[in-house]
């Protein structure tokens, strides 16, 4: 039986509540306890450093060379907060909902009002670091939009926004380290976790320099190593990210959950050819000053300057007037995909529609720049080269790096962009204290479920990563290691270590004497084939029953021809991909399993059986208002534990944005 741990009261007061009556750790007693962070992103980052600075031994892991080589370092529009600066209605509550609605009501309340709540914080900790968010002319930080809300509440840095959170989060890491508190261990992957008597006691990592598996102890486990967006093969994530520590999790004990919600960004570079290895992303608040569109004539191949104003097609703005550009990430995706699908899409494949800045460049920064330096009836010309300039202050470096990527300066011609793999929403379970089904394994961020839904809001990534590691894991934490005060450090010759790290040798040796002819890469290009047709952007159980049995068959090819060249005991990321991939494999088949068990449409999971008369997700709030929780079982085979979720506040409605 799940238990959420969801304290009682009234919503806007459990967390105080929460805080006030959570069980602490003196410090003289927080020196006596080791926790384990594995991953050094924003939450994992921010963890380490919190847990250290509170006086617990904590030891750090990542397989990066250095933990600013996080993925969290990718991100780039911005962070939200509910801090209302722009005085345009913004408020926790409001914050609050909005993740509600744009999760198409399938995240748990209480987590996501404390997410909200303590947006707030997160500002005033990242500008205390340093972090140089954008200013506005009286210096008070700036604010932009992004989909899925109507007020501004996303403070950025440029277009790096997470790069800048993510030095911020490590130089109070680094500090850690410097003090003894944290024990930093790079060039590490974390093979499985280690539990005894029920409780989560330690990890066994590989040396990926020396090949080396070591045993590491720990009061407490943290897990923060991101999502599994890379089951797809192409996505926007870096390549390095995947899901092997909470895979291994999963097979632990700790339940899965909602594996299948994907979600799938509207803003980005359009595939241009089986060469590639990953997709890029550009930020979704260039939707805050682009316009999307595609030719009003189906099949029209003039170059996008050379259509005129009436012969195009502003999609979202016909469809959705009250948001406009500015829907949520799933709606603009399916918006886009019908268009190409009907035959409306644009570029070589006709897989892609525009994303143009020339009009914002003109109306909203043009002429407010011109206005400002007393210019009387302007010529386009020069409004486009004042716009230009504001434009290169917020977005240059996403310009920048569109125009190195496609040889086309957007600045001139409309921006091509196409959905794509980008975050996931499903992760493993957790309670309102972070913890997972097993005790003393916690998941933070990314690498957990609870806060997003069906549908992450763009700009809450970053904000969860911060949350889960300053502000909610010093506190949940410390209600656990409460009781474990009194239990010694177990050695690492303990049985259960021993067991575990024969399990992780063992298949280890058992991938590199398959000596097959196929190389891991191709295996993954397979899947992701799979996983992207059958499980992408729709789904439907005649395609999910066929990616199950393909996956199946792909994993019997996997385990008897792939081939890793190489030894064990040396740097080879041929075999630690390899291990990875046959990961994605398995849970590339539980996604399919969740997709074709949840027969309805909410957020990004799209199922083609259950949308309304024109073509908007429909849930099935009667049927499936649970979270879906899957236990291991064994190979092929889980079991479905629902976790009912239950709406005082936001009650569920069919999503308008229109």
């Amino acid at each position: 039986m799940l238990d959420s741990k969801i304290p009682s009261g009234p919503l806007d007061q459990k967390w105080t509540s929460y805080k006030g009556h959570c069980k602490l750790v003196n410090p003289a007693n927080k020196r006596k306890l080791e926790v384990i962070v594995v991953g050094t992103g924003l939450a994992g980052a921010s963890a380490a450093a919190s847990l250290g600075e509170l006086g617990y031994q904590v030891k750090a892991f990542c397989f990066q060379d250095s933990p600013r080589r996080a993925h969290s370092i990718a991100a780039q529009g911005g962070i939200n907060a509910a801090k209302n600066y722009q005085n345009d209605g913004d408020s926790v509550y409001r914050l609050f909902y909005d993740t509600i609605k744009g999760g198409d009501y399938r995240s748990r309340e209480a987590n996501v009002h404390r997410l909200a709540e303590v947006s707030v914080n997160i500002i005033d900790q990242c500008v205390a670091q340093g972090v140089p968010f954008a200013r506005e002319y009286g210096g008070l930080l700036n604010n932009r939009s992004f989909g899925g809300t109507q007020v501004k509440r996303t403070f950025y840095a440029a277009g790096q926004t997470g790069q800048q959170l993510l030095i911020g989060a490590y130089q109070a890491l680094e500090r850690q380290v410097a003090l003894g508190k944290v024990t930093m261990y790079t060039r590490h992957e974390m093979l499985d976790v280690v539990v005894i008597d029920g409780k989560a006691r330690g990890i066994i990592c590989r040396n990926l320099v020396t090949g080396e598996l070591e045993r590491h102890f720990g009061h407490a486990v943290v897990l923060c190593t991101g999502g599994y967006g890379n089951v797809f093969y192409l996505s926007t994530n870096a390549m390095g990210s995947n899901v092997t520590a909470a895979w291994k999790a999963h097979k632990k004990g700790a339940h899965f959950a909602n594996p299948c919600f994907t979600q799938i960004h509207p803003t980005c570079i359009p595939v241009s050819g089986d060469h590639q290895s990953k997709l890029t992303l550009m930020s979704e608040s260039l939707r805050n000053d682009g316009r999307i569109w595609v030719p009003a004539k189906a099949g029209d191949k003039r170059a996008p300057n050379d259509i005129p104003e009436e012969e195009r097609d502003y999609f979202l703005e016909r469809r959705y007037p009250a948001f406009g550009n500015l829907v949520p990430r799933d709606v603009a995706s399916r918006a886009a995909k019908e268009r190409c699908d009907a035959g409306f899409g644009v570029g070589t494949t006709g897989q892609a529609v525009y994303l143009d800045f020339k009009y914002n460049l003109i109306n909203k920064y043009g002429k407010a720049e011109a206005n400002k330096q007393g210019l009387q009836n302007p010529d386009t010309e020069t409004l486009v080269r004042l716009g230009k300039e504001v434009v290169k202050e917020e977005y240059g470096n996403l310009f920048d790096m569109y125009e190195k990527i496609t040889g086309e300066n957007p600045y001139e011609v409309p921006m091509r962009i196409y959905p794509a793999v980008h975050y996931t929403m499903g992760g493993l379970w957790v309670d309102y204290e972070l913890m997972t089904s097993v005790k003393g394994l916690y998941a933070l961020g990314e690498a957990n479920f609870s806060d997003h839904g069906a549908n992450r809001l763009g700009a809450s990534a970053l904000m969860q990563g911060l949350a889960d590691g300053y502000f909610v894991i010093p506190y949940t934490i410390g209600n656990y290691l409460a009781d474990e005060i009194a239990t010694k450090p177990i050695a690492t010759d303990h049985p259960a270590f021993l067991e575990a790290e024969r399990n992780a040798a063992e298949r280890i040796q058992k991938l590199m004497n398959i000596k097959g002819t196929q190389t891991v890469e191709s295996f993954h290009k397979r899947l992701g084939k799979i996983m992207w047709e059958e499980c992408g952007m729709a789904r439907s159980q005649k395609g999910l029953t066929k990616a199950i049995e393909e996956i199946r068959q792909l994993k019997k090819e996997f385990w008897s021809d792939v081939r890793i060249p190489g030894d064990i005991n040396e740097m080879n990321p041929e075999l630690d991909k390899a291990g990875r991939v046959a990961d994605f494999i398995e849970l590339g088949e539980l996604m399919c399993i969740d997709a074709l068990d949840r027969n309805e449409s909410c957020g990004g999971h799209f199922r083609e059986e259950s949308q309304t008369e024109d073509g908007e997700a429909l849930r099935d709030d009667q049927q499936f208002a649970y979270v879906a929780a899957w236990a291991y079982q064994s190979d092929s085979n889980w079991q479905l534990n629902k976790e009912p979720l239950t709406f005082e506040i936001a009650k569920p409605s069919q999503r308008s944005y229109k």
